[in-house]
């Protein structure tokens, strides 16, 4: 039974992440790609304030002025227990103002939610991580083993800049430590529950992530008046190549973690599965759906366009970029596919290459996720899923660190929560950072 001063630590640390989640949103740290972007900079000396203050010596490292993040270790009780990394990253994509019904660096809470670009990737798990290491080391009690806590730059530009740049320069810093826990996982759909008529929550916990494959295409031909017929059209050379590309099926294939997924909510729903119809299952999936469906085979998007200076000019050069994933082991295959469909006259510039990740679905720290969630919604289910996207876990992998995404969000069943991640109006349910805390809190205690 909880004393009075564990709940009173509990309701602390479930209003400080509701409020660090505003604070952070509130700070700009909007992520151009570029080098164009005001930073992390000023998050970062505020995440270092917070720990200060309740007696903690983070360290603030810059890879490029400006560009910043902290890590900070806390004991465990047992040291020669390998240890665990939980981080999340500061910066966030754009936002338009013009297309926000709201100010997306307002933080305004309206509906029940906090609403701003960040609350869900990944500010709120960010707050709840720092609410929580503030009520670890208020408490002095010390978890079962060392925790790294890295709050990290440049994720949403591939981390070269944050997590890449710390593990390369500053391995030592997470000496000793064997797996991590990130974004993206943990969040919660509401499925059928066949045996009992009811609904009931299925909580997915990240066990893989596809891995990306940044591409610009280049297409040359010979530039010319714009009046004149001209068959080696760079502009032309490149639509075609897109043609190609965005035409191309590319095959289904289904990994461990999603069959294990289909498995566990045919078994739930009592709605059998197979590989030539998953239409039903998927529409189970709710506002799980699109991250699931981006798993099932590999996917390439074109994402931007460069050519010209003048109407009446036909350039020389035409670029596209292209934003592909991939899953386990078919990075050469994917590679060598667009090659192949970018045609003799379109050449394929990698700008940013990383690995898929795939992490056992069973073992302590998957048990001692499971506990947190089903101590606060009992009855729950636990599955494992693979993230379409990416996550700082690919840098720490470079360590030999296991990554999972677990940020806890028990959500209402009518949420697109996918289509909150680098989308207009963007927002968490603020009850949805409560739970979360409270599991974290349940997780450092056992983990």
């Amino acid at each position: 039974m909880s004393t009075d001063a564990e709940l009173i630590m509990s309701t602390t640390a479930e209003e400080e992440a509701v409020r660090i989640c505003q604070e952070l949103i509130r700070i700009d740290t909007s992520n151009y790609g570029d080098g164009s972007g005001p930073g992390e900079r000023a998050a970062a000396e505020y995440v270092v304030g917070l720990l200060q203050e309740v007696g903690l010596e983070p360290e603030l490292i810059e890879s490029d002025p400006g560009r910043a993040s902290v890590v900070v270790r806390t004991e465990g009780r047992d040291r020669s227990r390998p240890g665990l990394v939980l981080h999340g990253h500061l910066d966030v994509v754009p936002a338009e103002a013009a297309d926000w019904s709201v100010d997306p660096f307002g933080a305004e809470i309206k509906d029940g939610m906090i609403w701003g670009r960040g609350a869900v990737d990944m500010k709120d798990m960010v707050a709840m991580l720092l609410a929580t290491l503030r009520q670890v080391a208020r408490s002095g009690e010390k978890p079962p083993r060392d925790i790294v806590w890295a709050f990290f730059a440049d994720e949403e530009a591939g981390g070269l800049k944050g997590a890449g740049h710390v593990v390369a320069t500053r391995p030592e810093l997470f000496e000793g430590c064997t797996e991590a826990i990130s974004e993206v996982g943990g969040f919660s759909v509401t499925l059928p529950d066949h045996a009992t008529g009811a609904p009931t929550r299925a909580y997915l916990l990240q066990t893989a992530e596809k891995g990306i494959a940044w591409l610009r295409l280049h297409a040359r031909g010979r530039a010319g008046h714009g009046s004149v017929p001209n068959p080696q059209n760079a502009i032309v050379r490149l639509a075609e190549a897109i043609a190609r590309i965005d035409a191309h099926d590319w095959p289904r294939t289904y990994i461990a973690s999603v069959r294990e997924l289909f498995d566990g909510v045919a078994g739930i729903t009592g709605e059998p599965w197979d590989e030539e119809s998953v239409e039903d299952l998927l529409g189970r999936l709710g506002g799980a759906r699109r991250f699931v469906e981006g798993t099932l085979r590999d996917t390439s998007n074109f994402s931007m366009l460069r050519s010209g200076y003048k109407m009446n000019v036909i350039p020389q050069t035409a670029s596209a970029s292209l934003d592909c994933r991939f899953l386990p082991g078919h990075e050469e295959d994917l590679l060598a596919t667009v090659r192949e469909l970018a045609g003799e006259h379109v050449e394929v510039e990698i700008e940013h290459l990383d690995v898929a990740l795939e992490a056992p679905t069973s073992g302590e720290l998957v048990d001692s996720m499971k506990r947190a969630l089903l101590k606060e919604d009992p009855g729950a289910h636990v599955l494992p899923y693979c993230l379409s996207g990416g996550t700082d876990n690919k840098h720490l992998s470079r360590l030999g660190i296991t990554g999972y995404g677990f940020a806890p969000l028990r959500l209402p069943e009518d949420l697109d929560f996918v289509g909150m991640f680098h989308g207009v109006d963007e927002r968490v349910p603020v009850d949805a950072i409560r739970f979360g805390t409270r599991v974290l809190a349940q997780l450092i205690a056992d983990c």
